[in-house]
């Protein structure tokens, strides 16, 4: 029942978050919405920390842990709102739907897992169909939409190569200790970057902007990433990853119905077919009787 509604919880957040990305940029400008989010994250991390008296573990696998855990907060969520500005955020969770295709594709290379089955080649062949098809929607959008598209596209990747790093670690650290252990990593440099990059504070921050750093840091990096990598635990990173079925069309939805982003034909085409790709990355080999037999050892898929 836990594993269920952590799964729930996170497929509401999956569909709020880019929207809330997309709000949180305009006006302070995209690193100044990270950086915020980021900071507010990490106080209420440490909080939690220190109320449940818990204590960071600083052995070697703890240690690397802590750094595929950043690769994500600081390297994936940076590129991610970076190309919030330049696509509609219903795109970005399409876009993020692709992300059990690479986990599985480098769950194969990397943990040797039987994951390259006629179900999945199918899968990829339907997800680069859909992708291709919003590449042709971006190209119309705006001349830096396609920079948005790929963006986001090593965002995913680099997601997909923090959880199953996490998963070869496999450090059995407590979720709340990797979050806080990747914040405390990734924050340095998110501040260093924003002084860098930008260093001024905004003149003016709307309400809807600040709401949104608030909702951001609060709920989606605290909660949220602790039930994200709750659910890394004791599911196999693939798995996981399947989060991402049920939230892109909830993003694209939302997206038109709260901020107006244009639903033409094509966008709903390629985001069927990048849903439909996992649902056959999921459901194909096991109604065809082909299920992968179960790994030797403790390699999760």
């Amino acid at each position: 029942m836990r594993i269920f509604l952590a799964y729930l919880s996170i497929v509401l957040l999956w569909a709020t978050t880019p929207l809330a990305i997309k709000w949180s940029g305009e006006g302070p400008g995209f690193l100044f919405g990270v950086t915020g989010r980021m900071t507010i994250g990490t106080v209420c991390i440490l909080l939690i920390m220190a109320l449940s008296k818990q204590r960071l573990t600083w052995h070697l696998k703890a240690i690397q842990t802590y750094l595929a855990v950043a690769l994500q907060i600081y390297g994936s969520m940076l590129l991610v709102y970076w190309a919030a500005q330049f696509i509609p955020s219903g795109w970005v969770s399409v876009i993020f739907g692709l992300l059990p295709l690479m986990t599985g594709l480098l769950a194969a290379v990397w943990l040797r897992a039987r994951s390259l089955t006629l179900g999945n080649l199918l899968a990829y062949i339907l997800g680069v169909s859909g992708l291709w098809i919003m590449f042709g929607s971006a190209l119309q959008l705006a001349d830096n939409a396609v920079q948005g598209i790929i963006g986001v596209l090593v965002s995913t990747f680099l997601q997909a190569v923090s959880s199953v790093w996490i998963k070869r670690i496999d450090a059995k650290i407590p979720a709340i200790s990797q979050v806080t252990g990747g914040l405390l990593l990734s924050l340095p440099a998110y501040l260093v970057t924003w002084a860098l990059v930008d260093g001024h504070w905004p003149t003016g921050i709307t309400p809807l902007s600040l709401a949104s750093i608030i909702y951001l840091g609060t709920v989606a990096t605290t909660f949220g990433f602790i039930l994200y990598y709750y659910l890394l635990l004791y599911q196999s990173a693939t798995k996981v990853a399947l989060v991402t079925q049920v939230s892109p069309v909830m993003a694209l939805f939302l997206g038109h119905a709260v901020n107006h982003e244009p639903l033409t034909i094509k966008v709903v085409t390629g985001a069927l077919l990048i849903v439909g790709a996992l649902l056959i990355h999921e459901f194909f080999d096991r109604l065809m009787g082909s299920r992968p037999a179960k790994k030797a050892g403790n390699l999760p898929e």
